[in-house]
C-alpha cells in the first residue's frame, strides 16, 4: 500500500529515487563542523531519503548570519566543507540539495561587519529581531551584484558535486522574499511597486541559476505561500498565489511552506500532522512540475493520502527525518512500528538557535553521528554476560534498558508505578503534550520485544532489595520531584508559606490534586511547564495569574518557537501575567511578590499557589546503595538522568543511551568523549 512512496520522480535534469525529501533545515553545525555534519546528512541518505538537503547557505560576506553556524558558500575556498556531504550523501544513491541565499536586512553582519541591505533602508530583522541598527536601500549596482553573487554560489555548489540548486524566498528570512513584500519593498523603479515588479527580482535569480547550472543542475524554488498575516504579507488566496501562477513552469521543483519560521515548525502543542496542507494545496493546480511540502508526516498512510489527493509529490520533512533517519527505510521493508515519531517539541530547533549540534528528545544519536561515531539503528554488542539492574522506567531507564538490550545485555528494568513511562507519562497527559507520549510507547514497544530484557513495573526498591536481588551492576534512573518550597533560579530560600495547605506542585496536579478558584502559578522554570498548567486551570474555570522573574511567559520557549503562541493562548484563556516578578511570600488568601526590575512588593489575591521551581533529583537509593560499590557488592554504579541533574526530556534519554553505550567500555574521565574538528594550522617562523 505504500509503493507510491518508492516511486522515482524527475525534477529537471534529475531524478530522485522515491518520494522522501528531507527539506533544508538548520542544525547548529553549519562551516564550523563539516564532518559532523556529512555524516549527519549520510544517514538519512542511508536510511532511504531520496533527496538530502543543506541548511540554508549564505553565498556572499554581506549575508553573515553570525553568531548563528549556517552554511557558507562565500568563495571557492567553501566548495571542499560542502562537498564531503554531497559525496557522502551519493554514496547511498541520493540527491544532495543546496539552498543558497543572501538574507538582506535579517543578515546582521556581526562577523563580517559588512553593511546590510534590502528593498530600503529599515531596521535589522534577525537575531533577537531587537538589534540596533538599519541596513541600507539597495541601488541598481548592489542588485547586479547580487545577481552574480547567487550565480556564482550556483556555480560553485555544482562544482561542489550537489543535484539541486535552491533559490530561496521563504521564511520572511531572505533578500528575495523581501523584496516580494509591499510592507518591506517600498520602492517606485522597476523592482517595486506592482506584483510584477516585486517578483522581478526572483525571477531574475531563477533565470540566472537556470542559465548557470541547469544543464545538469535542478533548479527549486522555496517559497512561503502564506504568512498567516492576512492583507499584511503573502497569503495563498491572494499575492502568493498570483506568484506562483507566474512563475509556474520556471523553476523545476517546487518547495512550498508558510512562512514564519515560528509558523512553518509549529511545534505538536499547537498543530498537528499535516496542518500546512490547506495553505500548500494549491500550487499543484498551477504548475506541472513537482511539489515538495511539509507538514510533520509521521504516518505512512497520512504520507500516501497527501501524494494520492494531489497535494504533494514529495513528503518534505525535516522533524521527522531527524527523529528517525530511517523512516523511509522502516516504511519499505514494513516496519512500521519500528518508527521513532517525531513529537514536535522542537528541541531541534533549539540547537539552532543556540548555536549547538542539533539533537532530538526521540533519537539520541542526532548530531552525535561523527562525533561520537553513534548511529541510530545500531550499536556495538556487549562486552561481557553482565546482568545489569536498571532502577526507574522515565525516559532514562526506558532508552538505558533498550540500548543495553539491543547490545544484548540481560536486563532488568523496575518501575516503582504500576505504568512505566516516569515524568513523560504524567506530562503526555498535559494539554497539548499527548504527542510526548511517543517517547516512551516506541520504547516500550521495541523492549517488549526484547526477550533479554524483562520491565517490572510496581516494583519500588529499596536498598536492601538491590542487594537482595543479586545484581552486580546497578543503574538508578528514579528521576526528580518538583521542589515545594519555591527554591529556584531567582529565590535561595524556602518561601514563607511554602508549608501552607493550598501550596501545590506540578506533580500535585499531574496526580489529580487540583486547586480551585484564584490560582497564582509561580513560574521559575521557564520552559514548558508553567504555561502549559495555567492552561489547564484556566480551561477548569480557575481564575489564573502566572508570575515569573522572566521577562517573557515561558522564556526559554522562545528556542523552540514556541514563547509567542503559548503568551498569546494564555491571554486569550485571561490568565493574567506578571512578568519581572518573584515571590516573596505565601499568606492565607494571598502572594507577596517582588517586581525585580523596581523592588516594590505587591500582594495578589489568591486561593492557591503553584510552585514551578527547581526540581529535587531522586538519589537517595544511590547514597544507600554507595557504601555497597565502595566495598564491592556492587561492581558498578551509575546516576542518570533526572536522578543525576533534573534536566529536559530530550537530556534524560541522551544519558540513558550514553549510560547504555558505556556500559563495559574503558572512558577516559580526562578527555573529550567526542571527536572535536579542527582547523589545521601552518604555522611558519
Amino acid at each position: 500500500m505504500y509503493n507510491i512512496l518508492f516511486e522515482p520522480v524527475r525534477i529537471g535534469p534529475v531524478t530522485a529515487p522515491n518520494r522522501f525529501y528531507q527539506v533544508p533545515h538548520c542544525n547548529g553545525m553549519g562551516y564550523r563542523m563539516p564532518r559532523a555534519l556529512a555524516e549527519m546528512r549520510r544517514v538519512k541518505a542511508e536510511g532511504g531519503w531520496g533527496v538530502v538537503c543543506t541548511e540554508e547557505v549564505e553565498i556572499h560576506h554581506s549575508s553573515d548570519l553570525a553568531p548563528f553556524f549556517e552554511g557558507r558558500l562565500w568563495s571557492d575556498d567553501d566548495i571542499p566543507a560542502l562537498a564531503l556531504m554531497a559525496e557522502a550523501v551519493h554514496r547511498h544513491g541520493a540527491l544532495t540539495g543546496i539552498e543558497l541565499t543572501h538574507n538582506g536586512h535579517d543578515a546582521l553582519n556581526y562577523y563580517s561587519r559588512a553593511t546590510s541591505f534590502g528593498p530600503r533602508s529599515m531596521g535589522l530583522m534577525g537575531g533577537t529581531g531587537f538589534e540596533p541598527g538599519q541596513c541600507r536601500r539597495m541601488d541598481r549596482e548592489d542588485i547586479r551584484n547580487l545577481r552574480r553573487w547567487h550565480r556564482n554560489a550556483a556555480l560553485r555548489a555544482k562544482r561542489a558535486g550537489f543535484d539541486i540548486i535552491y533559490c530561496y524566498a521563504g521564511h520572511g528570512l531572505s533578500l528575495a522574499m523581501h523584496f516580494l513584500l509591499r510592507r518591506f519593498n517600498d520602492r517606485t523603479d522597476e523592482y517595486g511597486g506592482s506584483l510584477t515588479n516585486r517578483v522581478r527580482l526572483f525571477r531574475e535569480l531563477i533565470e540566472d541559476t537556470k542559465d548557470a547550472v541547469g544543464d545538469r543542475c535542478a533548479v527549486a524554488v522555496r517559497m512561503a505561500v502564506d504568512e498567516l498575516l492576512g492583507d499584511e504579507g503573502l497569503s495563498s488566496q491572494g499575492e502568493a498565489y498570483e506568484i506562483i501562477a507566474m512563475l509556474a513552469e520556471l523553476p523545476d521543483l517546487w518547495d512550498v511552506n508558510i512562512a514564519a519560521w515560528s509558523n512553518d515548525s509549529a511545534s505538536s502543542r499547537f498543530e498537528k500532522e499535516g496542518f500546512q496542507e490547506p495553505y500548500i494545496a494549491f500550487v499543484k493546480q498551477l504548475t506541472s512540475k513537482p511539489v515538495v511540502g511539509v507538514g510533520r508526516y509521521t504516518s505512512p498512510e497520512s504520507m500516501v493520502s497527501a501524494v494520492q489527493r494531489g497535494i504533494l509529490d514529495f513528503i518534505g520533512a525535516a522533524r521527522p527525518s531527524i527523529a528517525d533517519p530511517f523512516l523511509p527505510r522502516k516504511i519499505q521493508e514494513g516496519r512500521t512500528e519500528d518508527i521513532r515519531e517525531c513529537i514536535g517539541c522542537n528541541i531541534c530547533v533549539s540547537g539552532d538557535n543556540k548555536c549547538v549540534p542539533i539533537r532530538c528528545t526521540q533519537n539520541p544519536t542526532m548530531g552525535e553521528e561523527w562525533r561520537r561515531g553513534w548511529h541510530p539503528e545500531t550499536i556495538a554488542p556487549k562486552r561481557s554476560d553482565a546482568e545489569v539492574l536498571v532502577i526507574g522506567a522515565g525516559p532514562a531507564g526506558l532508552e538505558c534498558a533498550r540500548a543495553l538490550g539491543q547490545r544484548g545485555y540481560q536486563v532488568a528494568l523496575t518501575e516503582a508505578r504500576r505504568e512505566p513511562g516516569g515524568r513523560v507519562a504524567r506530562e503526555a497527559r498535559l494539554p497539548g503534550l499527548s504527542e510526548w507520549r511517543r517517547v516512551i510507547d516506541w520504547r516500550l514497544t521495541q523492549i517488549a520485544r526484547m526477550p533479554n530484557v524483562q520491565l517490572l513495573p510496581g516494583n519500588p526498591m529499596t536498598a536492601a532489595d538491590v542487594l537482595e536481588s543479586g545484581y552486580e551492576h546497578v543503574i538508578i534512573a528514579t528521576g526528580a520531584i518538583w521542589r515545594r518550597d519555591g527554591v529556584g533560579r531567582t529565590v535561595y530560600h524556602p518561601v514563607p508559606g511554602c508549608d501552607l495547605l493550598h501550596v501545590y506542585t506540578p506533580d500535585d496536579i499531574m496526580d489529580g490534586r487540583l486547586p480551585t478558584g484564584r490560582v497564582v502559578i509561580y513560574d521559575d522554570d521557564h520552559y514548558y511547564m508553567g504555561g502549559v498548567l495555567a492552561e489547564l486551570l484556566a480551561r477548569r474555570g480557575c481564575s489564573v495569574t502566572l508570575c515569573t522573574p522572566a521577562p517573557l511567559v515561558s522564556h526559554w520557549s522562545q528556542f523552540t518557537l514556541e514563547q509567542e503562541r503559548i503568551e498569546h493562548r494564555l491571554r486569550d484563556l485571561g490568565v493574567a501575567i506578571h512578568t519581572r516578578s518573584a515571590l516573596s511570600a505565601v499568606h492565607a488568601g494571598a502572594v507577596t511578590v517582588r517586581d525585580i526590575a523596581a523592588s516594590r512588593l505587591t500582594d495578589l489575591a489568591c486561593d492557591a499557589v503553584v510552585m514551578v521551581a527547581d526540581r529535587a533529583p531522586r538519589d537517595a537509593l544511590a547514597t544507600d546503595l554507595a557504601p555497597a560499590r565502595a566495598d564491592g557488592r556492587l561492581r558498578t554504579l551509575r546516576l542518570i538522568g533526572d536522578a543525576n541533574a533534573p534536566h529536559i526530556i530530550a537530556q534524560a534519554v541522551f544519558a540513558g543511551h550514553l549510560a547504555a553505550r558505556e556500559f563495559d567500555e574503558m572512558p577516559d574521565a580526562d578527555a573529550p568523549p567526542f571527536a572535536r574538528e579542527f582547523i589545521p594550522l601552518n604555522i611558519q617562523d
